[in-house]
């Protein structure tokens, strides 16, 4: 029971209106004077009531502060944490403005936190098997959506939004080239140097060109490209659609008719397997500007001879086997990127997570496919 100065501030009463049906009523005071000993009053009552639903009556309240609505946010966390209906009625102005301010009716705190069981290592590796099949059945469904969209656009090409395309190719490849570059050059300008220390001491500081060209054209010019664009654009693609998806402005475009496939995802991947093919060409010519520099500089090589055993080592195959593999690395770093935007759900938080989630994806499917081309050009 209250005390004697707080019952002149407050009154609580509870009364069974039907069955399974508890009235609780607020009277007087419900604010920082009476919080305390309202709550202390009233939560054990309620422990010891067997009902379905409470209802508060706040018809007789006359003064209302931010105290109060925590007074009933926490008679709300008990019917929630019980599975118990709760209803307000008969709120004025004043309750319904202080209620408003503190998000009374989408506050998702208000349920008492369950104490966590300790979960064995059987209990864990299931819950990981579980997340991750609805993962790899959402990969297929995304993939199939993607694949459905292309086959329209073959169809109806107008479908495609070739400004959003062309935007999307300026970001991916025409931003991307001064960073492809520099990295490049400093590539081949590593391999050069230390080729040459091994070959110079044989009389073979000439095949310095032979190495950089070969290495950069069939394997390392398209996974080094492949990784600064998944690093770039594969998380900017998991970003925007992510942040897109928790501002509601997805949904938006399933209201409005609109496929978010089609209208987001297609324009990033085909845009990324236009421009990637090219970079990769920008990447092995700087590569080899970076050999040239070590050898003319310290093999004593002249700029002549240097590409003309350049052009001696490559042939169209190789030229095709790098620009085929980065065709389909640009088609995974997008399908990734995209894919990890859609599953965006919560807050700012979670966008974070998605495109670092998208660039580590990325990497690994970059090198898991890259050795799966080696093992095929090896039986080839």
């Amino acid at each position: 029971m209250p005390s004697a100065d707080s019952a002149e501030n407050y009154q609580v009463k509870l009364t069974a209106k039907e069955r399974n049906q508890l009235l609780i009523r607020l009277k007087g005071r419900v604010d920082v004077t009476t919080a305390a000993s309202i709550l202390k009053e009233l939560l054990p009552r309620l422990d010891q009531t067997d009902t379905t639903s409470i209802i508060v009556d706040l018809s007789k309240i006359i003064d209302f502060d931010d105290y109060g609505a925590l007074v009933l946010l926490q008679i709300k966390a008990k019917a929630t944490a019980s599975k118990i209906k709760f209803k307000l009625q008969h709120t004025n102005a004043q309750i319904e403005q202080i209620l408003n301010l503190v998000h009374f009716e989408e506050h998702q705190n208000c349920a008492l936190t369950p104490v966590k069981k300790q979960s064995n290592i059987f209990m864990r590796l299931g819950d990981a098997t579980i997340k991750q099949a609805f993962t790899i059945r959402y990969m297929i469904s995304f993939l199939g959506s993607a694949m459905i969209c292309f086959g329209n656009i073959l169809i109806k090409p107008r479908t495609l939004r070739f400004n959003d395309t062309i935007v999307q190719m300026q970001k991916t490849g025409v931003d991307a080239l001064p960073i492809v570059a520099l990295i490049s050059f400093l590539m081949g300008f590593i391999m050069a140097f230390v080729s040459s220390l091994q070959l110079r001491q044989f009389g073979a500081s000439i095949y310095v060109a032979s190495i950089v060209a070969l290495a950069m054209v069939s394997e390392l010019g398209p996974i080094m490209t492949a990784i600064i664009v998944a690093g770039r654009s594969g998380s900017a693609y998991a970003a925007e659609i992510g942040t897109m998806r928790i501002s509601d402005e997805i949904d938006a475009l399933f209201a409005m008719g609109f496929s978010p496939t089609l209208f987001l995802a297609i324009p990033r991947i085909l845009a990324a397997m236009i421009v990637m093919p090219v970079l990769v060409l920008c990447s092995d010519l700087f590569a080899i500007l970076g050999g040239l520099l070590i050898s003319v500089s310290m093999l004593d090589l002249s700029i002549n001879t240097y590409f003309n055993q350049t052009l001696n080592s490559l042939d169209l195959i190789e030229f095709t086997w790098g620009g085929s593999k980065s065709i389909v690395f640009a088609a995974v770093i997008a399908w990734v990127g995209c894919l990890r935007g859609f599953q965006v759900r919560g807050g700012a938080a979670q966008v974070g997570n998605a495109a670092t989630s998208a660039v580590v994806s990325s990497i690994f499917l970059i090198i898991l496919i890259d050795s799966i081309f080696a093992v095929i050009r090896s039986y080839w």
